[in-house]
C-alpha cells in the first residue's frame, strides 16, 4: 500500500490522539495539531482517502475518525518510534525481581502481576516444556513412617515435588527398592510418554506389590503431568473492566484470558521478540477488539517462556514494547539462573 508522507503524518496524528484520549478527532483539532501548515478543508480530503484506504473508522455517534485495526498496523510498522528505556526504568524493573532464592512458580505470578499493575491491562505468564525433555531422576524421601516428599527432576532442570502418604510402615529397604525401580522405569522418558496407560503399565510390572506402591506411581504421573504443561498465570482481568470499549464483551474476554489452552495455543513460541497481535488479526473471536503484545524469552537450553499484555488496541505500544522486552528478558535470565542453581 503506497501512502505519501503527508497522510503518513496525519494516520501518526491520529493514532497517537485515539491512544492518548480515546475519542475521535475532527479535521479542525487535527489542523492544530500537526507541525506543519495545512486547512482544516486539505485534511478532510486527506482523512476521507485514509478512510478509503481502510486506515480510519468513523464511529456512527460522531463526525471524527478513529485508526481502523490495519491503521494501527501501519503506524506500528512505518511510523512508531520506540525509545530505550532510560536507567531508572531498567532500575524499576530490575527491583521487581530483586529476589534471594526465588521460586520459579511465584516468579511468574508475581511477573504477571507487576506487569499488570505497570500496564493497567491484563497479563498473562507462561512456559511451555519441549517434547525431549525427560525424567532425570525420581528420588522418594521418607519424612516419618508413613509420609514421603516425592521428587521430579527433569532434564530441563525443571523440580516438582509433592508429599504423599501411604498406608504402610515405611523402612530403608522400601525406599531403596522404589526409587531404584522408578528411576529404571521413568529415567529417560519423555514427559510426553509418561501417559496414565503408561503407568499403568509399570504398576502391572510390580505384580502383588502394585497395590502397595500405587499411591507413590499416582504422585509420579501428577509430577511428570506438572512439568510437561508448564505453568500459566493470568493477572490483571479487571483491568480490563475500566475501557469502555470492552463493555460489551468484557464477560467472554475475561473467560478467554483463564482459558489456559486457548491462550496458549496462539502464543508465538517459536519466535523472538515482541510480536503484535491488533484485533481481528488475533485468531481467537473473543479477542477481535483487543491487541495481544507478546515478548518470549528462554529459560536455560530447553524451555521456553512467554509474558505479554492483553488491551485495548489503543495501546501506547510505543511505550509498552521496550518496557515488555525487557522485562521478558529480566525474568528469561532470572528463571535460568533458577533452574541451574536447583539442577
Amino acid at each position: 500500500m503506497e501512502i505519501d508522507q503527508r497522510k503518513l503524518k496525519i494516520l501518526a496524528a491520529i493514532v497517537e490522539n485515539y491512544i492518548r484520549t480515546g475519542e475521535p478527532i475532527g479535521s479542525k483539532t487535527l489542523a492544530q495539531m500537526l507541525e506543519f501548515q495545512v486547512s482544516p478543508a486539505t485534511i478532510r480530503n486527506e482523512m476521507s482517502a485514509l478512510f478509503d484506504m481502510g486506515l480510519l473508522e468513523q464511529p456512527h455517534t460522531s463526525a471524527g475518525r478513529v485508526p481502523s485495526h490495519l491503521g494501527y498496523r501501519v503506524y506500528i510498522n512505518q511510523l512508531m518510534h520506540c525509545k530505550p528505556l532510560t536507567e531508572e526504568e531498567r532500575d524499576e524493573i530490575d527491583a521487581l525481581f530483586n529476589v534471594k532464592d526465588p521460586d520459579p512458580d511465584r516468579l511468574l505470578e508475581d511477573a504477571a502481576n507487576a506487569l499488570a499493575h505497570f500496564t493497567n491491562c491484563a497479563t498473562i505468564s507462561t512456559t511451555i516444556t519441549p517434547k525431549h525433555v525427560t525424567v532425570r531422576r525420581i528420588e522418594i524421601v521418607p519424612v516419618d513412617r508413613r509420609t514421603v516428599v516425592m521428587l521430579v527432576v527433569a532434564s530441563n532442570g525443571v523440580i516438582k515435588n509433592k508429599v504423599s502418604r501411604v498406608d504402610y510402615n515405611l523402612n530403608r529397604e522400601i525406599i531403596e527398592f522404589f526409587n531404584k525401580f522408578a528411576n529404571n522405569r521413568f529415567g529417560g522418558r519423555s514427559m510426553d510418554e509418561i501417559s496414565t496407560m503408561y503407568v499403568s503399565s509399570v504398576a502391572v510390572a510390580l505384580g502383588e506389590y502394585s497395590r502397595v506402591f500405587t499411591p507413590l506411581l499416582a504422585g509420579i504421573y501428577e509430577l511428570c503431568k506438572a512439568i510437561n504443561d508448564g505453568q500459566y498465570f493470568a493477572s490483571g482481568e479487571t483491568n480490563l473492566l475500566g475501557y469502555k470499549e470492552f463493555d460489551a464483551v468484557a464477560h467472554d474476554l475475561l473467560t478467554t484470558i483463564g482459558d489456559r489452552d486457548k491462550i496458549t495455543e496462539i502464543l508465538p513460541f517459536q519466535k523472538e521478540g515482541v510480536q503484535i497481535s491488533i484485533g481481528k488479526e488475533n485468531p481467537i473471536s473473543e479477542l477481535t477488539d483487543s491487541s495481544v503484545v507478546v515478548a518470549t524469552y528462554k529459560i536455560g537450553k530447553d524451555s521456553c517462556g512467554a509474558i505479554g499484555v492483553v488491551g485495548p488496541v489503543r495501546l501506547n505500544y510505543q511505550k509498552l514494547i521496550p518496557h515488555l522486552e525487557y522485562f521478558a528478558k529480566t525474568l528469561g535470565k532470572l528463571l535460568s539462573d533458577t533452574l541451574e542453581n536447583e539442577d
